[in-house]
């Protein structure tokens, strides 16, 4: 039964495209978290935790020992209501995303996005006079990449309309920028650090559709094509079989060319005498492939 389930996430996950590979990551990753926490609390070992080693601090100095980290943190969840309102945005307003732009630039800005989330987290926590007196912070969720994901379509899809119960249809835009508001104003709440990295998405998503429809240019496309070499370095390049061949002599294409013309009369002179049906299967292709060359 489990094993059959495991088979089926697995085919789920290998046919689905980026939008359902990046939630399958997500709650993946989130299961194996709450499964740990589950162990570490039973036998009381909180130094097994992984939770260090995959949150992004706000400390310079430990975050150059975790250099990982700005890539981890988007990836990782511990509440329910955190992963789960989250992937519900992320699915929401990845189709629509998916609309207008690619499967590629969707991977793109969803780690661009959470990149720049984070640093400007840590740029913040460490240049901003009243976050620089607090105690060292940790940050974890995908907000700052699926924000970057709502602000890229929202701005490269301006009069584009949902529906929202209560309030009707509405434009993307103001939806962006009404959430936007929300963390500017919130920057100073016991979750600043998660509101600062919502605008840092936010603005990398602004700044790539922005540049989409003003020059034309993908932001997305030198991280993907790094991506691309990561993926294709442990893949073998199949070995190209070389094979020498001398050129032929004006002797050996005479040679090669009275014996084909001899060869040719002499199922001719057979079709004539006993019919065409008395020709081999391999002189009859002989026959038509004489016959395509003239």
């Amino acid at each position: 039964m489990m094993e059959d389930i495991f088979n089926r996430l697995k085919r789920l996950f290998k046919n689905g495209n980026i939008l359902a590979k990046l939630i399958f990551i997500n709650a993946g990753v989130f299961i194996l978290i709450r499964l740990s926490d589950v162990f570490i609390t039973l036998f009381n070992i909180p130094s097994l935790s992984a939770l260090p080693q995959l949150q992004l601090p706000s400390s310079i100095e430990l975050f150059l020992h975790r250099p990982w980290t700005i890539i981890t943190y988007m990836f990782t969840h511990f509440d329910f209501w955190h992963i789960g309102f989250n992937m519900l945005l992320l699915y929401g307003f990845g189709r629509i995303f998916l609309l207008f732009l690619n499967l590629r630039q969707m991977c793109g800005v969803y780690l661009l996005g959470g990149i720049a989330g984070g640093m400007l987290y840590i740029l913040a926590y460490n240049l901003v006079p009243y976050f620089s007196e607090d105690a060292p912070a940790k940050l974890m969720g995908a907000s700052a990449s699926v924000m970057a994901i709502v602000f890229a379509v929202s701005f490269y899809r301006k009069e584009y309309e949902i529906h929202l119960v209560l309030l009707g249809r509405l434009k993307l835009i103001y939806i962006a920028l009404a959430v936007f508001l929300v963390d500017l104003l919130s920057i100073t709440s016991s979750n600043a650090g998660g509101h600062i990295a919502h605008i840092g998405g936010a603005l990398l998503g602004i700044g790539f559709a922005c540049r989409l429809l003003g020059r034309g240019k993908d932001m997305t496309a030198p991280l993907n094509r790094l991506l691309d070499r990561i993926i294709n370095l442990g893949k073998r390049k199949p070995k190209s079989k070389s094979t020498f061949r001398r050129a032929e002599t004006k002797y050996d294409f005479n040679a090669r060319r009275n014996a084909e013309i001899a060869e040719m009369d002499s199922i001719l002179d057979k079709v004539k005498q006993s019919g065409y049906s008395s020709l081999s299967a391999e002189e009859k292709k002989k026959l038509f492939d004489s016959s395509k060359k003239l």
